[in-house]
């Protein structure tokens, strides 16, 4: 018998982006959108597609995923971003999973390929950039340490070919402000957890991500592009670490989170 599927996807400010992603998954059994009150048409273009629509304060990229995936009528979810959309490839190769004979998988990875400035990034730390997206939610749930949520899966995985694409930065003032904004919320992460860094680390990690993007990933054959994006990438370790550091040395400077 075939398995149904739920998709779930959470939302803020996306109408650029969430009617490519809606698109791409219109097949599903059903489609489960949780809202942060968008301020833009999200809302009104989700209508198009879908009545199950929560709209949510945001309590952080985790729990959100989580309360999303909780709404599901069905076992097998496959979660995105309002930024990203399923190739045609990825879509039939998910049909086959569901329609297949019961598999001993409890959830597959998808290689996710992100746009940037322009350009689809082949190269450097970005690709392939394996997520586990597809899964049955009796074995998974999401984890990690916010912004960077992960799931955890109880159970063997696979992998599928199709690709995942992912539409992320406007531009380099954007990157800089989701730059900023992330590196706060992982600082104050790792702080409220009690982690503490040397100030070393952060140039040593964030030397280490350069190389390791730009070089050994081979992020140069981007041209320029590579070099902004292994250096924004860098950017961000430091920054990161700068702002643990200094939540432990400046006590009375407190961070928006």
């Amino acid at each position: 018998m075939k398995r149904r599927i739920s998709v779930c996807i959470i939302t803020y400010n996306e109408e650029k982006n969430i009617r490519r992603c809606l698109e791409s998954v219109k097949w599903a059994d059903e489609i489960i959108v949780v809202d942060s009150k968008s301020t833009d048409h999200t809302v009104q273009i989700c209508r198009e597609y879908t009545d199950k629509i929560i709209l949510r304060d945001f309590p952080g990229h985790i729990e959100q995923k989580n309360f999303a995936i909780d709404q599901a009528a069905d076992n097998w979810v496959f979660c995105l971003d309002a930024d990203e959309e399923a190739t045609p490839e990825l879509q039939d190769e998910i049909k086959a999973v569901l329609e297949g004979e019961d598999t001993q998988q409890t959830g597959f990875y998808v290689s996710r390929k992100t746009e940037y400035l322009g350009e689809w990034v082949t190269y450097g730390r970005w690709y392939p950039d394996f997520k586990l997206r597809l899964f049955d939610r009796r074995y998974g749930r999401w984890g990690g340490e916010n912004p960077h949520d992960r799931v955890d899966i109880n159970g063997q995985t696979g992998r599928l070919k199709g690709e995942l694409l992912h539409r992320t930065y406007r531009d380099l003032s954007h990157h800089l402000d989701v730059i900023n904004k992330y590196t706060t919320i992982a600082a104050n992460q790792k702080h409220a957890r009690g982690i503490k860094f040397p100030i070393l680390h952060a140039v040593f990690s964030s030397v280490f991500y350069f190389i390791d993007s730009y070089i050994i990933r081979r992020g140069i054959f981007h041209g320029s592009r590579g070099l902004i994006l292994s250096t924004m990438g860098s950017y961000y370790v430091f920054l990161k670490y700068a702002k643990l550091w200094e939540l432990y040395n400046a006590p009375t400077k407190h961070m928006d989170k």
